[in-house]
């Protein structure tokens, strides 16, 4: 809608400062001629925007102007209440300024919008970490997020899964990431991912860094947990299940839900990947007699021996 993007350059120019009208019709997805004539909308309303021209020249705003968020929409406020997670935010160190930044935008609602926002906050409630996860540990996470926001680099004492499990870093921290209830710091060199309740000590120095300019945090992490998941089954199992269980979890075994493979029983017979002969041995365990495992030879003879050693304790 027009009105809705008049609103977007307003707030473009007013937070980016000089912007050309190339600039503004990459952002909105518009047409050079489409920002002409947006820009002569604004003037004839009464908006102090300016032009220069020449190499250096483009759009801005006059020196002062602010406008007030008179042009969010009913869902963009409600949106933005969402979007506040006080628990992440306290563990930064953040919380008082998230706090105060709500109130801000909160006053400078109309009151139909700020009507809408408080009903958001008062019947949604974001709580991240699973029901039977143990919070993290993370005593120097402000640290780290101070040292993410001033590009300094931090040394570290790092503990790791394999040996030698606790390694001195060196790391240049581009970005912090929070992945279900746990905090990771993607760093450089390389850039590699690291868990921050894993750091056992850390020194933070005056050494800043450059951190590379096409390095995008989001795109990263995306890549990243591809790769993870790509790396984390490597192995397949075939079993069989009982009539009306469903698989979920780390086994990723979706190719099992609505499956029509079935023998004789009833029961399903599918092919599902698994991480390792320890890790399908303690997922699979928990379903009891509602699975049984096909192969491979050394999965089924592990599950064999825990099932023996279970009826011995309790016979």
């Amino acid at each position: 809608m027009k009105s809705s993007r008049l609103v977007s350059i307003l707030l473009l120019l007013q937070t980016r400062g000089r912007m050309t009208a190339a600039d503004l019709a990459e952002e909105l997805d518009v047409s050079v001629r489409t920002v002409y004539r947006d820009v002569e909308a604004l003037s004839a309303a009464g908006v102090p925007l300016y032009g220069d021209a020449g190499h250096a020249g483009g759009y801005r705003l006059l020196d002062g102007y602010r406008t007030r968020l008179t042009g969010l929409t009913e869902g963009e406020a409600e949106a933005l209440f969402l979007a506040g997670v006080p628990g992440p935010a306290a563990e930064l160190g953040l919380g008082p300024v998230l706090a105060a930044a709500q109130l801000k935008v909160r006053a400078a609602l109309p009151r139909e919008l700020r009507k809408h926002a408080d009903r958001i906050s008062g019947r949604f409630h974001l709580d991240a970490p699973g029901w039977y996860a143990d919070a993290d540990d993370t005593p120097y996470l402000p640290v780290v997020a101070d040292a993410v926001w001033n590009a300094r680099v931090l040394n570290v004492l790092y503990r790791r899964w394999r040996e030698p499990t606790d390694v001195r870093r060196r790391l240049e921290p581009y970005g912090l990431v929070l992945k279900a209830g746990r905090w990771y710091v993607v760093a450089g060199p390389g850039p590699r991912t690291f868990r921050v309740d894993q750091i056992l000590e850390l020194t933070s120095t005056d050494d800043e860094f450059s951190r590379p300019e096409t390095f995008d945090l989001a795109a990263y992490w995306t890549a990243y947990q591809r790769e993870f998941h790509d790396r984390l089954h490597r192995a397949e199992a075939v079993i069989r299940v009982a009539p009306g269980t469903r698989l979920t979890g780390p086994v990723r075994a979706a190719e099992v839900n609505g499956c029509t493979d079935q023998d004789q029983d009833g029961w399903t017979i599918a092919t599902v990947p698994i991480e390792s002969i320890d890790q399908a041995h303690d997922e699979f365990l928990r379903l009891g007699a509602a699975i049984e495992v096909l192969e491979p030879a050394g999965l089924r003879d592990r599950i064999a021996h825990t099932v023996a050693a279970l009826a011995r304790l309790y016979a």
